[in-house]
């Protein structure tokens, strides 16, 4: 099964990212890849941009990965209670291509933030949004205060019921 793993947020020690990752790596014999959003920047989007250059061929790019995956497993960085810039400019730009941006994957959508929280806004208002870019949500599992629950050293979640979720979830793929 090939996976395609990212976090949505930009910063190179991104821990949506390594979530993410360990995530995919509970699949059993997956072939995991592991993406960084960085490598899909592109200008804001915007109408007019769209109109005078056409959509960016790393939209494009984007939208491959995701239509050659079996599944993805995503997670949600959350700035100020929403999506961040990043991630948001990305998929809107990917949505110019198909709105069934998820082109119907099963998909897994994390969230973490090193708050009690655990960036559940974001996951929530994805989780909602899904039906409408074509993402089959097999699960939404939030770890709250990553560095209390992620053994950075072993690169383990040491939170049991989130990695019982977890398993719950991946077992639907």
């Amino acid at each position: 099964m090939k996976v395609l793993t990212f976090g949505t947020s930009n910063s190179k020690n991104s821990i949506n990212k390594q979530l993410a990752f360990y995530a995919a790596q509970q699949i059993n014999n997956a072939d995991v890849s592991l993406i960084d959003i960085n490598d899909f920047e592109m200008p804001i989007y915007s109408e007019d941009r769209e109109k005078e250059s056409g959509i960016p061929q790393l939209a494009h790019d984007f939208y491959n990965a995701i239509g050659s995956a079996d599944s993805i497993v995503m997670s949600f960085a959350e700035y100020n209670g929403s999506y961040t810039s990043a991630y948001k400019n990305l998929f809107d730009w990917t949505s110019r291509i198909d709105m069934k941006v998820f082109q119907n994957k099963p998909v897994l959508m994390l969230s973490t933030s090193p708050g009690p929280s655990g960036a559940q806004s974001v996951l929530a208002a994805a989780q909602a949004s899904a039906p409408y870019f074509a993402a089959n949500v097999i699960g939404a599992i939030s770890l709250p205060s990553f560095y209390d629950n992620f053994d950075a050293e072993k690169n383990v979640v040491t939170d049991e019921p989130f990695n019982q979720s977890l398993l719950a979830a991946i077992h639907k793929l």
